[in-house]
């Protein structure tokens, strides 16, 4: 069972010797905001408020959300998979490298297709088996980035960005922003010996997310604004380019509306919708798994999100009514809508909504919902509510937080 919000709010207040009253001083947010919280009378709060309250407390935004998706942590060290992960994503000092895994197969475009494979495996969710095959895909990369000729490394230095990239991103989900950064700051290496222009900025969206969860939002807007003013001048005309572009202004815009600048960031996310548009107009890369993900429908998505950690849940659900996904969503994509959803009619007061949206997402990713702490605080809210609507007994059981 996952630690309560207003729990981990109240003990980690505690050790850092605060009042309620001073941790309200620090975070800007009201003392009323915090008693709820500790006394358990909400589960959950806006993205705002955790940024203010993780700023106010001293500690990472992680701290707060909990054990993300994936392998829930149990107080014990890595498990053997993860070191293997960390093992090649910074190999041990003074030992020779490792000999390729898989000689038969150090052609570059099969290691191509391995790592756009992995990257399914990563919007599937799929964690477990991400761990288990990443570290190979990563000694195989660094074999054909260090072999050949000039053209041939440069090629091989762009998969190995592309590997490094995910292995980032693979980090961040298991809350290790340290390895994230690392894996992300080699990427960004191989990117500058690379034959990839657009793979530094890519690599920068995901460093900027990296500083997101990190509480580093400034830091998070500047990159991805510096990024993206690159890219629109270099690649403005081409479907990768604009794509990576695009992505790099939802990131900016993430950042602003968790700095409470929601009017900003709304504007930037209509302008990504816009080019969005245009994107799809233009041919399509030849491998969009290796490229940023941007369309309309991951535009929208994120639209919903901003709107619903803004405490605006009304135009979230306007902004979803009736939504169509394009059939190169990701599936994590999907669930994230799900989810919001469900904290937008539970912040509205429509329990019934709430549980239509949550009974969808356990049929489309059970597994992730049961470890995802937001699911389990929003069944936690609609769960003390004075009338429980049909069907959540069933959904609270199967969290293990029933009566």
């Amino acid at each position: 069972m996952s630690e309560h919000l207003g729990a981990k709010v109240k003990r980690l207040r505690k050790i850092s010797d605060l009042t309620q009253e001073g941790l309200a001083d620090r975070s800007g947010l009201s003392v009323d905001v915090i008693r709820k919280l500790e006394q358990r009378r909400r589960s959950s709060a806006t993205l705002v408020t955790l940024h203010a309250l993780a700023e106010g407390l001293g500690v990472e935004l992680t701290n707060l959300l909990g054990d993300p998706p994936g392998v829930p942590s149990t107080g014990e060290g890595d498990p053997p998979q993860l070191v293997a992960v960390r093992r090649a994503i910074s190999p041990p000092l003074f030992a020779p490298p490792p000999e390729p895994t898989r000689v038969e197969k150090m052609s570059l475009p099969l290691l191509r297709a391995e790592i756009a494979d992995a990257w399914t495996l990563y919007h599937d969710a799929q964690f477990g088996r991400l761990m288990e095959l990443l570290p190979d895909i990563i000694g195989d990369a660094r074999f054909v980035a260090a072999v050949g000729a000039d053209d041939e490394r440069a090629a091989g230095q762009a998969a190995l960005g592309k590997v490094l990239q995910l292995g980032g991103h693979l980090a961040i989900r298991l809350g290790k922003t340290d390895l994230a950064l690392t894996s992300l700051e080699r990427a960004i290496d191989a990117a500058g010996k690379s034959s990839d222009p657009l793979l530094a900025p890519m690599v920068s969206n995901s460093v900027a997310w990296a500083y997101q969860r990190q509480n580093r939002l400034a830091d998070a807007t500047n990159l991805a604004i510096h990024a993206a003013d690159g890219v629109e001048r270099e690649h403005a005309n081409d479907a990768s380019g604009v794509r990576v572009w695009g992505g790099l202004l939802m990131s900016a815009a993430t950042s602003y509306a968790r700095s409470g600048d929601y009017d900003r960031a709304d504007e930037m996310m209509r302008t990504a919708e816009k080019a969005a548009v245009r994107v799809a107009k233009m041919p399509a890369p030849e491998d969009g798994r290796l490229v940023s993900v941007f369309s309309k429908s991951s535009v929208r998505i994120e639209r919903v999100r901003l709107a619903v950690q803004h405490g605006r849940p009304e135009e979230a659900l306007t902004l979803a009514k009736g939504m169509r996904l394009s059939k190169d969503t990701p599936p994590s994509w999907r669930t994230w809508l799900l989810l919001d959803v469900a904290r937008a009619h539970t912040d509205v007061g429509n329990a019934e909504g709430a549980v239509k949206a949550l009974e969808s997402l356990r049929r489309v990713a059970p597994t992730w919902m049961r470890h995802h702490t937001l699911a389990v605080a929003i069944v936690r809210d609609l769960w003390e509510m004075p009338m429980r609507p049909p069907g959540l007994r069933s959904i609270a059981e199967f969290l293990g937080i029933a009566d």
